[in-house]
């Protein structure tokens, strides 16, 4: 009877371990906006996360200053940089955007704005990859204005968290 026993409840969690594995990411919006952000992202168990490194933009014009601004670009630019560098480097990992469950960015104050980041540019850049018709999968995401990066001239840095099934 013990072995009976024993193999109902052995049947049943792997049943309900296979359940949890074909769960899938559940995103939660925020209530009564259509901001394209997460309020909050559900990972079940089973899935795998991928912490990826921050991403920084990219020499967008040869021709300008060395690690100047001018070089990367305003932030904007800088965003679709450092999305594009994020969206291979997933790649090479067989993920998507559309994987991302968290992202976390690093804007510096833009000269060009009296130093006060320039959260819409960052919004324009990062729409083009978030909250689209082809990709409408939204990461929960903080923005951060910080003093400084890794080096002049960059403006913004972006880390994510993927999940795998």
């Amino acid at each position: 009877m013990k072995f009976l026993t024993g193999a109902i409840v052995f049947g049943t969690l792997a049943m309900a371990a296979a359940g949890a594995s074909a769960a899938e990411v559940v995103r939660h919006k925020i209530p009564g906006s259509d901001f394209p952000i997460a309020q909050a992202v559900e990972v079940p168990a089973g899935m795998t996360t991928v912490y990826v490194s921050g991403a920084l933009a990219s020499v967008a014009d040869e021709k300008a200053p060395k690690g100047s601004v001018e070089a990367y670009g305003d932030t904007r630019t800088q965003t679709v940089s450092a999305l594009q560098s994020i969206e291979k480097t997933l790649g090479g990992m067989d993920l998507k955007m559309s994987d991302v469950v968290k992202m976390q960015v690093f804007l510096v104050g833009d000269p060009g704005k009296d130093g006060k980041m320039d959260f819409k540019g960052f919004m324009e850049g990062y729409t083009q990859f978030f909250g689209t018709k082809d990709q409408p999968n939204l990461p929960a995401r903080s923005v951060f204005q910080v003093a400084g990066l890794a080096g002049p001239g960059f403006l913004v840095e972006i880390e994510v968290i993927a999940a795998r099934p």
